[in-house]
């Protein structure tokens, strides 16, 4: 299947604004066929300040193999498993199969789906039974660390019925180190060389949240400028249950991801937030969709983007409702703070409704930080640099508070003002 599908063009109308030409993908190395051995050191991380008694379970991936992981005693006697997928796909298949790329990704979308499908590697796999609440977050961090790896990692999660969980996901790069690649088969292709080495990320999130539960999912991309990510996530909300996804979108070269959130069941709620901030010559694209599939569900979604430099942004957006989906109440919107002359964010909502009895809404803006503000700092003693601090940290506060967990909110909020440089 991978074999034969083509790469995206620029002609399809979802990569008419993402340019992949130089991406060769016979130049890296699939995960855990390079003969190398695992490190077990944990890249630098914006959660590394956080203790670990601030986390019920925690997880280290690094280079697409599995390093380490703990979970409390009294989660693991409640039947809360939290394992690597590796482990979830020998161990507990009859919870896996189910769900592993059925209702949620699909391995026939593209390229890259197909690609993950074909040579996953690796990833995190949460299970909560029925009625079971975890307090605390659960960590889980995957990293890169060699030139010409590659990640195929694959996050599963499923929460029974009544079910509550909240997951901080990092993906991090350390400074890429020689790649030791032998010539083994099963090896994709040479290796490039000079500065531009690069290493290459196509995972996949599910996402199954029971009737009544309620999970809160945050993922921070913060890879190394060299790594493209490409990513297919989804989440599906079953009756009055509740997802609560933030996206925070810092690293990488070129990012490319699609996530969706499906309202199956009557009831059910998704708030999907994103934070993303470029710089340099980063291109970050988002394509989002909301999907109602059953009646009096909700969806909000609000993405908020700062560029810098030479960067761009492009976010793409539906909220699609299908027939029966009545009562439907969904918005999204988009909003970017542009930083410098040379940098451009793009957004194209859309809606595609199919029900006659719905409120649906959506929004985008895109603007320079306004003087004005800028004056009013430096009046009470802010340098110019302080007051342009201030008014972005500000700018992406809407989308900070939304997230309950102050720990996984202090980590964002860490890890944008590191990106603000200055």
């Amino acid at each position: 299947m991978f074999a034969s599908k083509p790469m995206p063009s620029m002609n399809h109308e979802e990569w008419r604004r993402t340019d992949i030409r130089t991406l060769k993908l016979d130049a890296f190395v699939p995960a855990g066929l390079d003969g190398a051995s695992v490190s077990r050191a944990a890249p630098e991380s914006f959660a590394a300040h956080l203790s670990r008694g601030q986390f019920a379970g925690s997880m280290l991936q690094v280079d697409g193999q599995h390093a380490s992981v703990e979970l409390a005693d009294e989660l693991a006697k409640k039947g809360v498993i939290f394992c690597s997928m590796d482990d979830a796909v020998r161990d507990h298949r009859e919870l896996v199969e189910p769900h592993f790329m059925t209702r949620g990704v699909d391995p026939n979308y593209d390229k890259f789906s197909a690609l993950h499908a074909a040579f996953w590697c690796g990833g995190a796999f949460l299970y909560v039974p029925r009625g079971v609440r975890i307090e605390q977050p659960l960590y889980f961090l995957t990293g890169m660390s060699a030139a010409a790896s590659s990640d195929l990692s694959h996050t599963l999660v499923i929460l029974e019925d009544g079910a509550e969980a909240t997951i901080f996901q990092e993906q991090c790069g350390a400074g890429f180190q020689p790649a030791k690649v032998n010539t083994a088969e099963g090896r994709l292709g040479s290796l490039p060389h000079g500065p531009e080495r690069s290493a290459l990320h196509v995972g996949a999130i599910e996402l199954f949240v029971g009737d009544g539960a309620r999970l809160s999912y945050v993922n921070l991309q913060n890879w190394d400028n060299r790594v493209w990510h490409f990513a297919h996530q989804r989440g599906l909300v079953a009756r009055n249950g509740y997802l609560q996804w933030v996206v925070g979108g810092l690293g990488s070269r070129l990012a490319k991801v699609n996530q969706e959130v499906v309202l199956e069941g009557p009831g059910s709620e998704a708030q999907v937030n994103g934070v993303m901030f470029t710089t340099g010559r980063q291109h970050l694209s988002y394509h989002t969709r909301q999907i109602h599939q059953a009646d009096h569900a909700r969806s909000d979604l609000l993405y908020r983007g700062a560029l810098k430099d030479h960067s761009r942004i492009v976010w793409r957006g539906m909220i699609a409702v299908e027939p029966g989906a009545q009562k439907t109440d969904a918005y999204q919107r988009d909003d970017n703070l542009i930083l410098s002359d040379t940098a451009r964010a793009d957004s194209i909502p859309g809606l595609e409704i199919k029900a006659d009895d719905v409120r649906c809404t959506h929004g985008a803006t895109a603007g320079r930080v306004d003087q004005e503000q800028v004056f009013y700092c430096m009046c009470r003693g802010l340098t110019r640099m302080e007051a342009m601090h201030m008014i972005v940290e500000g700018f992406f506060g809407t989308v900070l508070d939304r997230i309950p967990i102050e720990s996984v909110r202090e980590a964002l909020a860490v890890a944008v003002a590191e990106k603000l440089g200055w």
